[in-house]
């Protein structure tokens, strides 16, 4: 075999893993990032067309309606996330949360634009919590609300069957979801597959309706309508719910595969489903009660029912999963105290449980339920979150697009222009809801607001106030060497924020025992604006004076802060790092409220509240609790 032979048949191996792995990842990306957007037809078109609501069911509202699907599908799905927004990653994350930590860095010269874009990174990111609330919500009720096609007669247990189902989703929550993970993919194959196959076979009795994808309808049904077609967007936004999770799952799976399952499948899949709908609409105005189950012949509606409910405990599951990823996420950037965050897989590092947020949500969608009964009136309730997250996206895009793709200004300015019309334009038409219920998703994302900004302004306070009261460290240590009090055997690490003043657990354990460690460790953690660090950025060390270091711990915003791990490696004069002869001494602030300059008394309430109920600083990074002293400070805010 010659040199030729050989390379060509390594490069067409290469090729074909290649391929199977780019096949592998986009089987999975339907199986995650899909569900929310996916299952979408099952209330979307229901909710635009309810009675005392929605639109007129006829023909010219029927081609209106479906061209405005069609194009939102494509200008606000494909266009802007799919090929646009996902450009902007964060080391190869996206979400909201990644984009406001590459915006920190890319304004980090320019504090006042940086701070107001946060400040609106901060709020999309609390709709968000909103959203993911509702979803699972929405979701499971519209799938067994088809037991009510099926049978009338089933109709008094739809809404118990929907509460079991979701709490049982959220008690199993703690136990991982890596075992029925590997089946989200091929299930979500099948049900896109379905859902496209019901969509031909009505399209087929009226291919006319096919005529809907010219835009002039869309148009022609905004102009024509007036206010009435403006607020018809309201309920035509549900069709594209489920565009930030295209963005925010772009690290698991990467932009390529997430690509390739939207064009050859979820696209084709959802038009076919939403013009079938259309079809069977025009042939027969009743249906509109329920025009979804209503394409499935009546021997196909108990399974179809079946494949709902799995879809929708798919596309839950990735919600879910999603609020719990950003509520790490926010941690990480110092939007959050600090909670207890239980990894639930050993080997993948995103499968990840909190507790708290878990059984907030659960409060949350069982009060949804009972409130809202149908998944028609929570259509209404549904929206403003949404529409208002993917509006703050764009913003911040565009700033991406500027500093770091150096767009020429007037073509970012245009295309930021085009974006935002039709964001802003869905936002307006979803301001209405806040009467019909849209103000519990906005009551959710303005509480997290609140919580999310008290926290991030507590710290900057409580650094502001330590700082006044700091010594600096180098000249401090300068002094400590010429007059040393006893060095005992062993390592003392003092954990600090700032690495250029004395730790106060430092001054204490002078002040009252007298004595000084041979090795002595002055430590911060610093959560960078990046998902991942590599090994060789992990540790900083500077050596001070003899037996005296100054050390900084870097860690991404998605990985988990393990102090002893991230020490493992580190050595100090010429000796590996013995946990057994090394003390961890930490500095715990009792927080004082008091009227001086800096926040509301009201703020500085919460903000000590939150900080009491946080998790310890001990159990965040995983230090040894038998090695750890802390030593109490009183701080006035």
């Amino acid at each position: 075999m010659d040199n030729h032979t050989l390379v060509a048949e390594t490069m067409a191996a290469s090729d074909g893993g290649r391929k199977r792995n780019l096949a592998a990842l986009a089987l999975a990306a339907i199986g995650v990032v899909f569900g929310d957007i996916g299952t979408s037809p099952l209330y979307a078109l229901q909710t635009v067309f309810a009675t005392g609501h929605g639109v007129d069911v006829n023909t010219g509202n029927l081609y209106g309606i479906l061209s405005l699907v069609l194009w939102s599908l494509l200008l606000v799905v494909a266009l802007k996330f799919v090929v646009f927004i996902m450009r902007a990653d964060n080391h190869g994350e996206g979400g909201i949360m990644a984009l406001m930590a590459l915006i920190r860095r890319l304004l980090r010269e320019d504090e006042r634009i940086r701070n107001m874009l946060i400040m609106f990174g901060l709020f999309g990111a609390a709709l968000f919590f909103g959203d993911g609330i509702i979803t699972p919500a929405i979701s499971v009720l519209s799938a067994m609300e088809g037991l009510e096609v099926a049978a009338p007669g089933f109709t008094p247990f739809v809404i118990p069957l929907s509460l079991l189902v979701l709490v049982g989703l959220f008690y199993i929550q703690s136990k991982g979801t890596s075992t029925v993970g590997t089946l989200f993919g091929p299930v979500m194959v099948v049900w896109f597959a379905v859902i496209a196959v019901l969509g031909v076979l009505q399209i087929a009795r009226a291919p006319q309706i096919l005529q809907a994808a010219n835009p002039i309808y869309a148009i022609g049904f905004l102009t024509g309508h007036g206010i009435h077609g403006f607020l018809a967007l309201g309920a035509v936004v549900l069709t594209v719910t489920g565009a930030e999770a295209l963005y925010a799952d772009m690290g698991h799976f990467g932009p390529q595969p997430i690509r390739l399952s939207w064009f050859l499948l979820v696209l084709p899949a959802l038009v076919l489903n939403y013009f079938g709908q259309g079809a069977l609409m025009m042939l027969d105005h009743a249906t509109a009660a329920n025009p979804f189950y209503a394409m499935a012949p009546k021997w196909a509606l108990y399974p179809m029912v079946a494949l709902s409910t799995v879809a929708t405990v798919i596309a839950s599951q990735a919600v879910i999963s999603g609020v719990f990823s950003m509520t790490q996420q926010a941690i990480q950037l110092g939007f959050l105290p600090r909670t207890n965050v239980v990894h639930t897989s050993a080997r993948e590092i995103g499968q990840i449980y909190v507790p708290s947020m878990n059984w907030v949500m659960m409060l949350g969608v069982v009060a949804l339920i009972l409130g809202f009964r149908s998944s028609a009136n929570l259509g209404w309730a549904y929206g403003l979150a949404v529409t208002g997250t993917i509006t703050i996206d764009t913003l911040l895009v565009f700033v991406v697009a500027r500093r770091m793709w150096h767009w020429n200004k007037v073509v970012a300015l245009g295309g930021l222009a085009f974006f935002l019309t039709i964001d802003l334009a869905f936002f307006g038409a979803n301001l209405v809801k806040i009467f019909e219920g849209g103000w519990f998703p906005l009551a959710i994302g303005g509480i997290m607001f609140t919580l999310m900004s008290t926290w991030k302004r507590g710290r900057e306070l409580l650094a502001e106030r330590l700082q006044a009261q700091s010594i600096a460290l180098k000249p401090f240590v300068q002094g400590l060497m010429e007059d040393s009090p006893l060095r005992v055997p062993g390592t003392a690490i003092f954990l600090t924020t700032n690495l250029n003043n004395v730790p106060h657990a430092m001054l204490h354990n002078l002040l009252h025992n007298k004595v000084l460690h041979e090795t002595v460790v002055v430590l911060t953690v610093v959560m960078r604006n990046k998902p991942w660090i590599e090994n060789q950025e992990r540790l900083q060390v500077e050596k001070i004076a003899a037996g005296f270091y100054s050390i900084s711990i870097h860690f991404g915003f998605k990985e988990e802060p393990n102090v002893p791990l991230a020490l493992a490696p580190l050595k100090l004069r010429g000796n590996p790092l013995n946990l057994m002869e090394t003390s961890f001494f930490l500095s715990r602030e009792t927080l004082v409220v008091t009227k001086m300059p800096g926040m509301a008394l009201w703020r500085e309430r919460l903000f000590v509240s939150m900080a009491r109920n946080g998790s310890s600083a001990t159990a965040f990074f995983h230090i040894p609790t038998n090695r750890v002293i802390e030593l109490g400070t009183q701080v006035e805010l």
